[in-house]
């Protein structure tokens, strides 16, 4: 397997040979909730009420103009369904189609028998990281708590949701990132949205048990909770600032995703996505929340790269000209940024192309297992591509593939030094 070194010798002008890039550390892969795990924490009382999943038999269907699966019926297919109080989650095939050729990828009912089980087994997924030339990754939520857990903030009994989300968080770290995944699944704090201070509390527990990363929304004004605006944040803010905790924003974190109409298809959204990375990256700045935390560090999942340089241009322009009343942010835009927001690709050449606009110390890279978005188990393959495409040397590629992780995250506390 490559080193994890970085790269020294006199030519480092090309590009590296595929087997002579280093390992990878992955910022946006994820997990599988276990399904019995709620089951077997909560007390007796309360397992019925309590994330669970149920066999049934379901189907896609296409209503109100959108796709989902219709539940118990005779003609369906096994599918594994979450119950959490009120709310009902079918699995879908392609919640983690890992290793199956996109072309044999369906939107189908699925149990978790159907995936691999590197999708929810820690000993499997450790050895397809290997097979993926992946060190280390960092793990979002995958069905039901979705990516930045607004599955509990949209449940009533904010009580119950904290008790489940700490759950959920114990596991994450005690179980999942430890023993043989120690080092190699870093973990990802989910904290309570309905709540800023109860949000800042969760993170310092949990940063004490050795987690340094949160999930958050997007866009948390989308999900009913205040904006960045208000600064009823600030009080999160401070807490990873000082325990030097990143930010992680999945997209689709704000529960919606960039369109033009309600008759537009798919492909429409899923080629616009970077807008809400967009909009998240104005709210942070014009919000003055970076100038007011200026060593908090925040980082965009599958969003891509390619769309920073124009936006900090225009930010720079609307900021210098004094439009849009944000005369109390007293820093350029684009110097809050350097350094401390971090963008991720997988498929992003023009953003690789353009990387000292970005900033090529700002750049990640994800393999996004298990999803279909995800390049498992050629990795690698793809990276060297795009790589010699974009025309990056070795220290370039060294630094997207994993230098810029470990600084970006603190890596050095899970004993990834270089």
């Amino acid at each position: 397997m490559a080193n994890t070194a970085s790269p020294v010798g006199s030519n480092l002008s090309v590009t590296p040979e595929e087997h002579e890039l280093p390992l990878m550390i992955s910022v946006d892969d994820h997990v599988m909730e276990p399904k019995d795990l709620w089951q077997r924490e909560l007390p007796a009382s309360l397992r019925d009420r309590g994330p669970r999943t149920v066999r049934e038999k379901c189907k896609l269907v296409f209503k109100g103009g959108h796709y989902g699966f219709e539940r118990n019926v005779d003609d369906g297919q096994w599918c594994d369904v979450w119950l959490f109080d009120d709310m009902a989650v079918p699995t879908g095939f392609l919640h983690a189609p890992a290793g199956v050729p996109r072309d044999q990828q369906r939107n189908i009912p699925a149990v978790y028998e159907d995936f691999r089980p590197g999708t929810w087994n820690q000993t499997d997924r450790l050895a397809d990281m290997t097979a993926n030339h992946v060190e280390a990754a960092i793990n979002y939520p995958n069905i039901f708590p979705r990516f930045a857990g607004q599955g509990f903030l949209e449940r009533a009994d904010k009580e119950f949701s904290l008790q489940c989300l700490r759950i959920y968080n114990d596991w994450i770290i005690d179980e999942w990132c430890a023993g043989e995944g120690k080092g190699r699944l870093i973990p990802l704090t989910l904290v309570p949205l309905w709540d800023p201070q109860l949000a800042a509390d969760e993170m310092r527990r949990c940063a004490d048990k050795g987690s340094f990363a949160i999930a958050f929304s997007e866009n948390v004004a989308k999900l009913g909770q205040p904006s960045l605006y208000t600064g009823v944040w600030d009080v999160l803010w401070q807490a990873c600032q000082e325990t030097n905790t990143t930010v992680s924003m999945h997209i689709g974190s704000s529960s919606s995703m960039p369109t033009t109409s309600d008759d537009a298809p798919l492909a429409t959204s899923m080629s616009m996505y970077a807008q809400n990375a967009q909009g998240s990256l104005c709210d942070w700045v014009f919000s003055g929340t970076l100038s007011r935390f200026s060593d908090l560090k925040i980082a965009f999942a599958e969003s891509q790269v390619g769309w920073m340089p124009f936006q900090l241009e225009r930010m720079d322009a609307v900021w210098r000209d004094g439009r849009g009343d944000v005369d109390d942010v007293l820093i350029a835009p684009s110097e809050q940024v350097k350094g401390r927001v971090f963008g991720c690709v997988f498929d992003d050449l023009h953003g690789l192309k353009c990387r000292h606009d970005v900033g090529i110390d700002q750049i990640l890279f994800e393999t996004d297992y298990p999803h279909s978005d995800g390049t498992f188990p050629h990795s690698r393959k793809i990276a060297r591509e795009l790589f010699a495409a974009a025309g990056m040397n070795a220290q370039e590629c060294y630094s997207v593939l994993r230098g810029n992780a470990i600084a970006a995250y603190g890596l050095e506390r899970f004993g990834i030094t270089e």
